[in-house]
């Protein structure tokens, strides 16, 4: 691990021929080659239908269409929740923001690992740290908010995997908001999808009426002359999960020659990473870690045999290729093995990362920042996870 660290490190910093790693792997629906699999459902602008996201893309020299399968921010999603599995494992640690609460007597937890926009999330803006200070006056927070594209050494301190997968400060009102663009990228694709078609109702055991009822806080009951139109305490029983809903024709899935996965680790982005005035060596070993970060979620989000994008889409894995990819040659890219298929080989490279980065003078914490709601957040939360009578949102 440490020979290819040290590539990693060169590469990171454009100091070699190598300008990227390439993940492609090719899956199979578990069904077998044929099965239908289901892409996600967007709402088509002109029909207002749900349906699917198909482009024409080339392929193999043939201008083919796709479906997207997952897209990139997904695809960052999951490798986010495997590194924090990882983490809740005590199989490794990387830095991070957590905040706990309590909430009808449920523990609830969001980290900048789950969080929409990661650090700069709301959640984190809108907290306080243990003595009551504002997350944005504490060390974490301050050192975030002062940071600059041309200085990003307190994310690599607080919230490292931010610069693997992009973030941008959207939420505090600054001339110049800090955007990071990310190194890592994947996604998945459907290859020449054959759309299917399909029936979805709902069938009533005892074919209750579907009749107009007067719905009130404590439930719901008949009442003589019921006419749903604009009275908003009114409703008809298949509006409140009861009676017959007639079959319809629904999109049923699709059928595709081959789903591939493409995922990019992009040196340049790495290199582009500013860490003030620290020295030579600092900067090389932190964009080194930013890439084992990356290398390490890939491979514990993706290197199992099977792994489920939503219900109807399990896929097998059939065949992967990880490589380096360098300057052209003759006309193509150049390419050679990487080895790393595993999360143990990842976990492994990561924590030479690690050890490097500390020598070369990046700090490392060994625990998140622990948060807490501010009071109108912890409100809003307490509100969230209240149970309310039947109807009462409606009711005026």
């Amino acid at each position: 691990m440490e020979a290819l660290y040290e590539r990693l490190r060169a590469a990171a910093s454009l100091q070699s021929g190598d300008g990227a790693v390439r993940v492609a792997a090719e899956y199979e629906p578990v069904g077998g080659p044929g099965s239908p699999i289901f892409p996600p459902t967007v709402k088509v602008k002109a029909t207002d239908a749900a349906g699917y996201l198909v482009e024409p893309r080339w392929v193999d020299g043939q201008q083919t269409d796709v479906v997207l399968l997952d897209q990139r921010q997904s695809q960052a999603n999951r490798c986010e929740t495997a590194l924090l599995a990882a983490i809740e494992r005590e199989e490794t640690f990387i830095p991070h923001l957590a905040l706990s609460t309590q909430a009808a007597g449920v523990g609830v937890r969001v980290t900048s690992l789950e969080a929409p926009h990661r650090s700069r999330d709301a959640y984190f803006r809108d907290a306080v740290d243990a003595e009551g200070q504002p997350f944005d006056r504490t060390d974490a927070g301050a050192g975030l908010q002062a940071a600059s594209v041309r200085d990003v050494r307190a994310y690599l301190r607080w919230v490292p995997s931010d610069l693997v997968y992009g973030v941008w400060d959207s939420h505090r009102k600054r001339r110049i908001q800090v955007k990071i663009p990310r190194a890592y990228s994947s996604e998945m694709v459907g290859v020449a999808p054959l759309a299917g078609k399909r029936a979805a109702g709902r069938m009533d055991p005892l074919n209750l009426p579907g009749e107009v009822v007067q719905v009130t806080a404590s439930g719901w009951q008949f009442t003589e002359g019921a006419r749903k139109a604009k009275d908003k305490s009114q409703a008809k029983l298949s509006e409140l999960g009861h009676g017959m809903i007639p079959p319809s024709e629904g999109a049923g899935g699709v059928v595709v020659k081959a789903v591939q996965r493409t995922a990019t680790l992009s040196m340049a982005q790495l290199a582009s990473l500013r860490f003030g005035d620290a020295s030579p060596e600092f900067c090389e070993a932190g964009r080194a870690l930013v890439g084992a970060i990356a290398l390490l979620g890939d491979r514990l989000a993706f290197a199992a045999p099977v792994i489920r994008l939503r219900s109807g889409c399990d896929l097998m894995l059939v065949s992967e290729r990880i490589e380096w990819v360098g300057r052209g040659v003759d006309g193509r890219p150049s390419t050679e093995p990487l080895e790393l298929a595993t999360p143990e080989q990842a976990l492994a490279l990561f924590e030479v990362a690690v050890a490097r980065a500390e020598t070369a003078g990046v700090e490392w914490p060994k625990r998140p920042v622990e948060l807490q709601p501010a009071s109108g957040l912890q409100e809003a939360i307490r509100r969230s996870f209240e149970v309310t009578g039947i109807g009462e949102a409606e009711s005026e």
